[in-house]
């Protein structure tokens, strides 16, 4: 899996707790916009943030999670969340009052796969299906060579080493995709959903950074994880999955493969994306195992506090959306072309 890494170290792409990107303007540039939300799309915002201020704008991201993204967001904190999930039911209304009465819109800008990522010495190669995934993080495999683990690495020397499992441990919207999957994919196992992992197996840490790290630095642990923060750890390895027709490499082409069946619960500019037929997927050769971040927005700023945003924000999204591009890939993301990308111009065109 070392050549999907790519030259993400070289890029030397730091992950913090959050992104303050700001640079000097002159005459009507230089617009502020403030956003915060999901750690997965950190890197991401790096980069955009960066080209970004060679406009005279800037751009302060808070990578605090999805979760507090969509609080801040709806409290007038933050001028965009994102988030790894839609707003809660019990959300939308607010977002709409914080908004001035428009309706806020959810748009699936960064594209970035899950990896599960493993420590293990002597083992760079790893197949697993997602039953044994499930298994895995619900505590049911507990060494890394239990014979259902053996029976899929058939030629591979397995250690007897016990498994360490990492999960996050703030509100994520990455947690909540991962237990949607695992509970679309592998339904007979796995129970729980939300974005709040279940503790009873392993330990947590803050953060894609976070559980990165913890699993960089400890043999035998395993996480998931966003494919750009795996490929950042020299000692995270991302394992194959089965997802019902034989391992599948997480690469740019087995994840085209399941965003071509990309399907939406709501329609116009509004895109929440249907997770429960993405994660059911079993197409051969797709990994569908994907986040969708969402940028969300106001449809309409102009009953705001601040209606100068529409034209901030539509400025940093078009260059988003302009910067689809190697340099996004090499950070381990999955760059928006084709109908996709149509749809999202208009939506960013659209916003007022």
């Amino acid at each position: 899996m070392k050549n999907f890494k790519r030259s993400a170290a070289v890029l030397g792409v730091v992950a913090t707790a959050s992104v303050a990107l700001a640079a000097c303007s002159e005459g009507g540039e230089g617009g502020e916009l403030i956003g915060e939300g999901a750690s997965s799309q950190q890197n991401a915002m790096d980069y955009f943030g960066t080209k970004f201020s060679e406009t005279g704008s800037s751009l302060a991201y808070n990578a605090s999670g999805s979760g507090s993204g969509r609080q801040n967001f709806i409290g007038g904190q933050a001028d965009f969340a994102g988030s790894d999930s839609p707003l809660k039911e019990e959300q939308v209304d607010p977002a709409k009052d914080r908004c001035g009465g428009a309706d806020a819109w959810h748009l699936p800008f960064v594209i970035g796969p899950v990896a599960i990522g493993y420590n293990l010495d002597g083992v760079d190669n790893l197949n697993l299906s997602v039953e044994n995934v499930a298994k895995i993080f619900k505590g049911e495999i507990t060494n890394w060579n239990d014979p259902a683990i053996a029976e899929e690495n058939e030629g591979t020397e397995l250690p007897d080493q016990d498994i360490t499992v990492v999960y996050r441990s703030d509100e994520s919207g990455t947690s909540d995709n991962f237990q949607k999957f695992l509970k679309a994919a592998a339904p007979d196992i796995w129970e729980t959903d939300g974005q709040q992992f279940p503790t009873a197996v392993g330990s947590g840490a803050n953060g894609s950074n976070g559980v990165a790290t913890e699993v960089n630095n400890t043999v035998g642990a395993i996480t998931y994880v966003e494919a750009g923060f795996a490929h950042q750890n020299e000692n995270v390895e991302v394992a194959n999955i089965d997802f019902g027709h034989g391992p599948v490499e997480l690469g740019n082409e087995s994840v085209t493969k399941a965003l071509d069946n990309l399907t939406f619960e709501t329609e116009g500019n509004d895109m929440v994306v249907d997770s429960d037929a993405l994660f059911a997927m079993d197409t051969e050769g797709a990994y569908p195992l994907v986040l969708t971040t969402y940028e969300i927005v106001c449809s309409d700023y102009s009953g705001t506090d601040k209606p100068e945003t529409a034209e901030t924000l539509k400025s940093f999204l078009n260059l988003a959306l302009d910067r689809q591009d190697d340099e996004l890939a090499d950070r381990g993301y999955i760059p928006v072309t084709g109908e996709h990308a149509d749809r999202l111009k208009t939506a960013v065109e659209a916003i007022q």
